[in-house]
């Protein structure tokens, strides 16, 4: 008798515990983000490209990554996009503000010149202002000396 109670509250408690509220039915888990919006670039094109210290130079693999870009933009025409340039932490502010401009207009030149309309296009320097990573090894300064495109 008393197994059978047991076994009659597990199942009762199973059962309460698979049901879904009104609550559950609103979470999208997996779900992809809308084709054509600032969400579907950052999950499915890389966002980002990578600079050399002290160079504004695109490199082979940076030029991959902007053909993508460039691809996605040619398909939503309609979007614009801003791109960031931006340093380590080395060097002074000044020297850092022209060289993060160096390099977002660098990613600019490329993907106008992948046939996007530079009127699509703006750019901005944060220089060493807005890090991507802290910490002051050269892993650090590597993910921070970049130029990203953020969809407006």
């Amino acid at each position: 008798m008393k197994k059978t109670v047991l076994s009659l509250l597990a199942t009762t408690l199973l059962m309460a515990a698979c049901e879904t509220s009104g609550d559950s039915q609103n979470v999208n888990i997996g779900s992809a983000a809308t084709p054509g919006t600032a969400a579907d670039f950052k999950e499915n094109i890389k966002n980002r490209i990578f600079f050399a210290y002290d160079k504004s130079t695109v490199s082979e693999d940076a030029k991959k990554v902007l053909e993508a870009q460039a691809a996605w933009l040619k398909t939503y025409g309609t979007t614009s996009a801003t791109i960031e340039g931006k340093t380590d932490c080395r060097g002074t502010a000044q020297y850092n503000m022209a060289l993060g401009a160096r390099r977002a207009d660098a990613a600019k030149k490329a993907l106008v010149g992948m046939g996007v309309d530079a009127s699509r296009l703006k750019t901005i320097s944060y220089g060493k202002e807005k890090l991507e990573v802290a910490g002051n090894t050269e892993e650090a300064h590597a993910q921070n000396r970049t130029a990203i495109t953020v969809i407006n």
